[in-house]
C-alpha cells in the first residue's frame, strides 16, 4: 500500500527527534551538575559532610557507589570483548546488524513510496533484532564516560536513525525503508570481527580488512541515500521529479561517480541527490585515488612476498636477512656480483621484515636474474621454512651501522642466528657484528662452527684496526683500504700522481693454489719468481704446522718455512686471470719464459688446476703461527727511531709502576701486557704539564658522554699493542674526551701499558696543547657512537669540528733537527721565518659523503671534482678513513674467508678466530697473567722504509720497484709492497703531502725521496747506526 507524507514524515522525525532531544537533554543535566559543583566548591562541604558521616545514610551511599562501579566495570569488559561473554557478544551485534542490513535489501525491492503491510514476515524480525541493538545501546550508554560523545559517536547515530522508526511502524502497523541503510555503517567493525574469530592475523590482512570495509560501507550508504531522494523525490516539490530507481542502480550510480567514469545511463535528477553527488565526488577521488590502489597492492604484494621460495636442483642460493633496505641491499648487490661478472650463478633470497618500498622493488627489478625477495623474518620458523634455509648455501645477516642503537641491533642479528642454528644447526652463517664485545655470544652458540664456513664481521673491530694502523705507520690505512674498495667510476685524472693513485686502485687482494712446481721452496724464492716471471706479488701463505696440525696464514713467512702441496697463496693482483698463473707454472717448460701472458697450461705432464677465488673451500680457522730463525728484536717503527723512553723515569714511576726488564706479553704472547692500573694513576691533569712531557705519541680524540654507546677503545689499542713490536718501540696513547664516558672504556684498557686520558675535548686547543700535540706522531679523531638525526650529513658533525681546529694549529719546528722533522710531517717555510708544520691527522667518517668538509684541509687543487670518498686527495693522502668499505666484506667471506681472515691478521695485530676465545675468557679480553713466550710475537709487522736512510740503501741497484722489490727480499727478507711518494717535489711548494701507490708495476721508476711499505721481519733490524754525531751517542738512530 502506498505511503502518505505524513506517515514518511513520522518515520523520518522520529529519529531527528529522538537524537535532538537525547542530545539536549545530555547538554541540561551536564549544566546542572556543573552548576552543582561550582556551589560546593564555593559554599563548602560541610553539610554533605555532615550527611555522609551519618551511618543510615552513609553506608546506603557507599553501597550503592560500590556496586554502580563493579556493575560499571562489568559492563566495561564485556563491551570490549575481552571475555569470551563479551565476544560473542560483539559477534551477535554485528551478525544481526548485517541481518537487519539484508532485510533492508530485501524490502528495497518495493516501491520506496509504498508501505509494507505488517503481515510481512521480515518485519517482526527486524523488530527483534532493533530490540537487542536497544539493549546493547543501553549497556554502551551506561558504560560511556563522556556520554555527550557517546550520543555524538558514529554507532551511536546509526542506532537512533535505526531503531525508533522500527517501533513506529509496530505502533502503525506498517514499515518504511526510511534511513535503514545506515545499518551498512556497522561493516566497519569487521575487521575488529575477523580479529577475534582469528580469521587475520597479519598486518597486511588487518589493513586489507579495514580498506575493504571502508569502501563497502560508503558504497552501501551512499547508495542508500540516493535510493531514498531518487524514489521520493524533493520534499518542497512535493515529490514531481521523483524517478523510479532500483537499489542495484543507486550501487551502480555509486561505483561509476567513484571510479570518476560517469556513463550517464544512469543519473540523479533530484536536486538532493544532484548535490550529494557532488560532495561525493570529491570524496570518491580521495576513495578511489588512496584505498583502491593500495587493496590492489596489499593483494599482489601477499600473493607475490609470502610465498615460498621454490628450490630448484642443481641450483644454488644464498637467503639475506637483517637490514634490508635500499642502501644496504644496492651496496650488497654491487660487491656481490662483482666477482664473476655475467657468470653468477646462486640466486640471492632476500628475507624481509617489512614489504620492500617502491625504490627496492626497482633494485630487485633491475637484477631480477640473480634476485627474489620473500617477506618475512628469520626470527620465525615458518618464514625459514619458506625461503628453504636448509637448502641455503649460506644465510647472510646485514647489520645497520647507522643505527641510534648498536647494542640492540647486535643483539637482534644474534637472535637472528640464534633462530637460524635452532632451525637448522648445518646452516653457514656470516654476520655483520657492529660491537665487538657482542662476538663472544655467537661462538657459544652450541651449533656454531668455524669450520662450517660460519663466520663474523665486527665493524669495530675492523674500523679501529684500520685507524690504529694508520696511526703506526703514515698511509698504512689508505694502503690496507684501496685493496677492498672496488672503483667502477670512471675519473679522468689532472696530475700525474691522481695516474699512480687510480691505477693502485686497481689492485686487490685474491688468493690461488699455488703450483706443485713449488713444493719444498722457501717463500723468499717463490714470490721472487712469482714477482720477476709471472707479475705476481705474493705476499702470504697458508701453512700446516708440523708439530701443532693446525693452518695458518703466515706474512712473509722467513726462509726456513717451505712449501707443501697444493699451499694457498695471497696475491696483490688486479684480476683473477693473472693469479692464475701461479697454479700453471711448471718448471720445465716456463724456466726460460719472463713474459708473464705466455705462462700457461703445459702439456708435459697431466695437472689439475684449481681457480680458487671462485670455489668456497672450507679449511679449519687457527691462530697465526711464525717460525723465525733468529730472536734479534728490531727496534724501528716504519722506519723512525723510537727512543727508550718516551717519558722520563721520574714520570714513569709517578704514572706507572717500574716494569721489569723483559717484556711482558699476555698469555697468548700476542701482546704487550700490564697489571691492572687503576684509574687515577693515568688521568692527566693540565696543571702538571711539565711531568708529562709526551713526544712521538698517539693521540685519541673521543667523543661521548656517560650516556653514550662504547666504542670498544679496545680494539683500538690492540694494534698499537702488538707484540710484534718491542716495549721501547711503543707509542705512548693519550685519550682526549670525556672522563665519565673513559671511565667506562678503562674496564678493558687497564691491562695494557702507557695508556693516559685527559679529561677535555678536541674542540678546545687548550685541551689539545695539554695533550703535547705539538710532538705527536698521529692524531686520531674518532667519530662518535651514532645519534638518531634526521640530516645524515650531521653525523659527523663532532669529528669534522675537531679536524678543522686541530688542522689549523701551526706549529714551530724551530727546535728539531732536520732529521727529526724529514718525516711525514708537513713543513712549509715562509721567508725569514722559521719552520712550520700541521698535525698528522687521520679522521674518520661515518658518512662518506661528508668528505668535503675535510678537502679543504688538504691545500691542494687537484682534486677529483665531485668524486666519492676513496677517490678524495685526504684519502690517497692517509688522512682520513671510513668503514663504509667494510660492507664489501661479507660477499668476500661468502666467496673467500681466507681473505678476511688476513685482512683480520694485518689490521688487529695477528688475532684470529681461535685467538678471539682465547683472549675472551677475562671480562677485559686480557687474560690476567702474562708470559714472556716469544713464538707468539715472531712475526712480521708492516712498516714504511726509506729508500735512502735504512737499509734499502744498501741494494744496488734501485732505480726501479722491481729492483728493490728483489734486492729487499733476497738480502733482508723484507717484503715491499707499495709507495708512499711526495705528491711535488718542489722545494718552494708550501705543502710537502704524499699520497699512496699500491703495487707499482716491475719497473715503476723511483724517486730518492720515496718511501715503501714493507711486511718487515720481527728479527730484521731496518735501521743504520750513525757514528758520526756529536756527543759520541753511537746507537743514534736515524729516520727513514
Amino acid at each position: 500500500m502506498a505511503c502518505s507524507t505524513e506517515i514518511q514524515a513520522a518515520f523520518i522525525f522520529s529519529s531527528f527527534v529522538t537524537f535532538f532531544l537525547g542530545l539536549l537533554f545530555l547538554f541540561i543535566f551536564r549544566l546542572i551538575w556543573r552548576t552543582i559543583k561550582k556551589w560546593q566548591n564555593i559554599k563548602g562541604t560541610g553539610i554533605l559532610l555532615e550527611l555522609l558521616l551519618t551511618k543510615s545514610i552513609g553506608n546506603k551511599h557507599l553501597k550503592s557507589l560500590h556496586f554502580q562501579g563493579i556493575f560499571r566495570n562489568r559492563v566495561e569488559m564485556l563491551l570490549s570483548a575481552q571475555t569470551l561473554v563479551g565476544q560473542v557478544l560483539v559477534i551477535l551485534v554485528f551478525v544481526l546488524s548485517i541481518g537487519s542490513l539484508i532485510i533492508y535489501f530485501i524490502n528495497s525491492s518495493d516501491p520506496v513510496g509504498s508501505c509494507s503491510s505488517y503481515e510481512d514476515k521480515t518485519i517482526p524480525i527486524d523488530l527483534s533484532f532493533n530490540v537487542f541493538f536497544i539493549f546493547y545501546f543501553g549497556l554502551r550508554f551506561v558504560a560511556a564516560d563522556d556520554k555527550i560523545k557517546f550520543w555524538l559517536e558514529m554507532n551511536s547515530i546509526v542506532d537512533i536513525f535505526t531503531i525508533p522508526p522500527t517501533f513506529i511502524s509496530y505502533y502503525l502497523k506498517s514499515n518504511w525503508l526510511g534511513l535503514r541503510f545506515l545499518r551498512a555503517l556497522r561493516l566497519l567493525e569487521l575487521p575488529q570481527i575477523l580479529q577475534i574469530l582469528r580469521a587475520i592475523r597479519t598486518s597486511n590482512s588487518v589493513k586489507l580488512s579495514k580498506l575493504l570495509s571502508i569502501i563497502l560501507s560508503t558504497w552501501f550508504t551512499a547508495a542508500g541515500f540516493i535510493h531514498l531522494v531518487e524514489n521520493s523525490g524533493d520534499p518542497w516539490l512535493k515529490g514531481r521529479n521523483s524517478q523510479n530507481i532500483s537499489y542495484f542502480e543507486s550501487i551502480y550510480l555509486v561505483m561509476a561517480t567513484t571510479s570518476t567514469v560517469g556513463f550517464g545511463d544512469v543519473v540523479a535528477k533530484t536536486s538532493l541527490g544532484r548535490t550529494f553527488i557532488m560532495f561525493f565526488t570529491l570524496g570518491s577521488l580521495i576513495l578511489f585515488a588512496n584505498y583502491i590502489p593500495e587493496m590492489v597492492e596489499l593483494f599482489a604484494n601477499k600473493r607475490k612476498y609470502t610465498s615460498s621460495y621454490e628450490v630448484v636442483k642443481g641450483k644454488k642460493f644464498i637467503v639475506v636477512c637483517g637490514n634490508i633496505t635500499v642502501d644496504s641491499v644496492t651496496a650488497f648487490l654491487r660487491n656481490f656480483l662483482r666477482y664473476k661478472p655475467g657468470e653468477i650463478n646462486i640466486e640471492i633470497v632476500f628475507l624481509g621484515e617489512v614489504p620492500p618500498s617502491l625504490e627496492l622493488e626497482t633494485v630487485f627489478k633491475c637484477n631480477m636474474a640473480y634476485t627474489t625477495f620473500i617477506s618475512g623474518s628469520a626470527l620465525k620458523w615458518d618464514d625459514l621454512r619458506r625461503v628453504a634455509v636448509e637448502s641455503a648455501e649460506a644465510c647472510l645477516i646485514i647489520a645497520n651501522p647507522l643505527c641510534s642503537d648498536l647494542h640492540a641491533e647486535d643483539t637482534s642479528n644474534i637472535m637472528r642466528v640464534l633462530s637460524i642454528k635452532n632451525y637448522y644447526p648445518s646452516t653457514r652463517v656470516i654476520i655483520q657484528i657492529l660491537q665487538s664485545h657482542n662476538k663472544v655470544f655467537l661462538p657459544k652458540i652450541p651449533s656454531w662452527s668455524w669450520t662450517a664456513g660460519d663466520n663474523i664481521i665486527c665493524f669495530a673491530e675492523l674500523k679501529l684496526g684500520f685507524i690504529a694502523q694508520g696511526c703506526l705507520v703514515p698511509g698504512l690505512c689508505t694502503f690496507l683500504t684501496s685493496l677492498f674498495v672496488e672503483q667502477n667510476k670512471k675519473v679522468f685524472p689532472k696530475q700525474p700522481w691522481q695516474k699512480y693513485f687510480l691505477n693502485g686502485l686497481k689492485n686487490k687482494i685474491l688468493t690461488q693454489r699455488l703450483s706443485d712446481d713449488f713444493t719444498g721452496m722457501s717463500f723468499p724464492e717463490v714470490s721472487r719468481l712469482c714477482f720477476v716471471k709471472m707479475g705476481l706479488m705474493l705476499i702470504a701463505i697458508e701453512h700446516k704446522s708440523t708439530f701443532h696440525g693446525q693452518s695458518g696464514l703466515l706474512l712473509n713467512p722467513s726462509a726456513q718455512v717451505r712449501l707443501r702441496k697444493n699451499t694457498l697463496g695471497f696475491f696483490i693482483a688486479e684480476t683473477t686471470k693473472e693469479v692464475i698463473r701461479a697454479s700453471l707454472y711448471c718448471a720445465s717448460c716456463h724456466s726460460d719464459i719472463f713474459i708473464p701472458e705466455l705462462i700457461g697450461k703445459c702439456s708435459c705432464k697431466t695437472k689439475i688446476h684449481e681457480h680458487f677465488p671462485g670455489a668456497t673451500v672450507m679449511v679449519k680457522k687457527s691462530s697465526m703461527k711464525v717460525f723465525s730463525d733468529s730472536t734479534v728484536p728490531d727496534r724501528m717503527l716504519w722506519g723512525q727511531p723510537q727512543p727508550i723512553s718516551n717519558l722520563s723515569f721520574s714520570t714513569r714511576v709517578f704514572l706507572y709502576e717500574t716494569e721489569q726488564d723483559s717484556d711482558q706479553l699476555d698469555s697468548s704472547g700476542m701482546f704487550h701486557w700490564c697489571r691492572a692500573t687503576p684509574l687515577d694513576n693515568v688521568i692527566l691533569k693540565r696543571m702538571d704539564k711539565s711531568k708529562h712531557e709526551f713526544r712521538n705519541h698517539v693521540i685519541a680524540c673521543i667523543f661521548g658522554d656517560a650516556q653514550s654507546t662504547l666504542i670498544g677503545l679496545r680494539n683500538f689499542v690492540m694494534p698499537l699493542r702488538a707484540s710484534s713490536y718491542m716495549r721501547q718501540e711503543l707509542k705512548d696513547i693519550v685519550f682526549i674526551g670525556s672522563l665519565e664516558y673513559l671511565k667506562r672504556e678503562w674496564l678493558f684498557l687497564r691491562n695494557f701499558p702507557q695508556i693516559y686520558i685527559l679529561s677535555g675535548s678536541a674542540l678546545f686547543p687548550e685541551d689539545l696543547h695539554a695533550a703535547n700535540i705539538e710532538e705527536c706522531s698521529m692524531c686520531a679523531v674518532l667519530s662518535s657512537s651514532s645519534k638518531a638525526s634526521s640530516n645524515p650529513a650531521l653525523v659527523d658533525t663532532e669529528t669534522i669540528m675537531a679536524t678543522l681546529n686541530i688542522g689549523s694549529l701551526r706549529i714551530s719546528c724551530s727546535s728539531q733537527t732536520p732529521e727529526e722533522s724529514q718525516g711525514t710531517s708537513e713543513t712549509f717555510r715562509f721567508p725569514g721565518k722559521s719552520k712550520y708544520r700541521r698535525i698528522p691527522i687521520l679522521t674518520e667518517l661515518k658518512n662518506p659523503s661528508n668528505i668535503h668538509y675535510i678537502e679543504q684541509l688538504s691545500g691542494l687543487d687537484e682534486s677529483f671534482a665531485g668524486t666519492s670518498l676513496h677517490l678524495s686527495t685526504s684519502f690517497s693522502t692517509g688522512t682520513v678513513f671510513s668503514g663504509s668499505f667494510l660492507d664489501s666484506l661479507l660477499a668476500t667471506a661468502f666467496y673467500n674467508y681466507h681473505v678476511l681472515e688476513l685482512l683480520q691478521m694485518l689490521v688487529t695485530g695477528g688475532i684470529s678466530s681461535q685467538l678471539e676465545q682465547h683472549l675472551d675468557k677475562s671480562i677485559c679480553g686480557m687474560v690476567q697473567s702474562y708470559s714472556s713466550v716469544l713464538s707468539g710475537r715472531m712475526r712480521c709487522k708492516l712498516g714504511l722504509l726509506s729508500l735512502d736512510q735504512t737499509i734499502l740503501s744498501d741494494i744496488k741497484p734501485r732505480k726501479t720497484f722491481g729492483q728493490v722489490f728483489c734486492g729487499s727480499l733476497d738480502n733482508f727478507g723484507i717484503l715491499c709492497l707499495g709507495l708512499y711518494r711526495m705528491i711535488d717535489e718542489e722545494e718552494n711548494k708550501p705543502e710537502q703531502k704524499r699520497f699512496v701507490i699500491t703495487r707499482p708495476a716491475n719497473d715503476f721508476k723511483l724517486l730518492p725521496s720515496d718511501l715503501v711499505f714493507c711486511a718487515i721481519p720481527f728479527s730484521t733490524s731496518c735501521y743504520k747506526m750513525d757514528t758520526s754525531s756529536k756527543g759520541g751517542k753511537k746507537d743514534q738512530m736515524r729516520r727513514c
